[in-house]
């Protein structure tokens, strides 16, 4: 790796599976110290052991309550002395039509995907204020600006968390804070696996043959990896984007230039054109 994050202090939510745990990796290997949270301790200790001694520091906590997301920031700059970078990834991901899914099922979804990240921005940004400024890099999703059916919440969620962001960035660039979104399409984790279990079924294939189904007519006819989704926010994190904030880069194999209407109606993928 090149350092690009060298002297740099991040704090990554949902950093124990994943995308998160792909961030973390590559934030220390570009040189940064960081603080990784999450709900579940057993997947933060897997993270932790893939990590170099004294880089790296776990916070068990709920991005939903803002007492932890308070915790969270200040144990970062207590681990680091400041706060330079913060990584909102930390989301869920239940399926329901808003006449199905259950209140407090989407109320969930909500309070993890839109108010944890602004619970962390808001106790972030007082101390990235005091020490100069910084870079937030929120993870949305290709859903926030396309849609999955019968996922309400999370494509509200994640709409909601872009304008946020955009907000965010329009208040406080006079503070030589950043706020970018990364909005990743069809990515191999076990959590969209997971979500894939019907499709699945019903192709008679495991959680990886139907990401592949699904993006079989993108211009890369493949899922991501969640490696492949931390260039963007390396970049995002580091000195090379400094006067770029309010963006929002989708990571999505080219599937937001595709008319899946006319690529199913080809049969084809774009190699099988003459």
């Amino acid at each position: 790796m090149n350092g690009k994050l060298t002297g740099k202090v991040a704090l990554i939510t949902g950093g124990g599976s994943g995308i998160g745990a792909a961030i973390a990796k590559r934030f220390v290997a570009e040189g940064a110290k960081i603080v990784i949270t999450g709900r579940r301790t057993e997947a933060l200790a897997e993270t932790m052991a893939a990590l170099p001694e004294g880089t790296a520091l776990p916070f068990a906590g709920d991005v939903r309550n803002p007492e932890d997301a308070k915790a969270m920031v200040e144990a970062t700059v207590k681990f680091g002395g400041k706060i330079d970078v913060l990584v909102n990834n930390a989301a869920i991901d239940p399926a329901g039509t808003v006449v199905n899914i259950p209140i407090e099922l989407f109320q969930s979804v909500i309070e993890t995907n839109l108010y944890g990240p602004f619970y962390t921005m808001k106790y972030a940004i007082e101390h990235m204020t005091n020490s100069g400024g910084g870079s937030i890099v929120n993870i949305a999703s290709l859903a926030a600006l396309r849609r999955i059916p019968a996922m309400p919440a999370y494509c509200a969620s994640k709409s909601g968390l872009i304008g946020l962001s955009q907000t965010v960035a329009l208040d406080h660039g006079k503070d030589n804070i950043r706020c970018n979104v990364v909005a990743p399409g069809a990515t191999a984790t076990a959590m969209l696996e997971n979500s894939m279990s019907g499709l699945a079924k019903s192709l008679n294939t495991d959680g990886a043959g139907a990401l592949n189904y699904m993006t079989r007519f993108n211009p890369i006819p493949r899922p991501a990896t969640p490696e492949e989704i931390t260039g963007a926010v390396v970049f995002f994190a580091s000195d090379d984007s400094a006067v770029i904030t309010g963006t929002v880069l989708p990571i999505d194999s080219g599937s937001c230039v595709v008319d899946p209407n006319g690529a199913a109606l080809s049969g084809m993928n774009w190699g099988d054109a003459d």
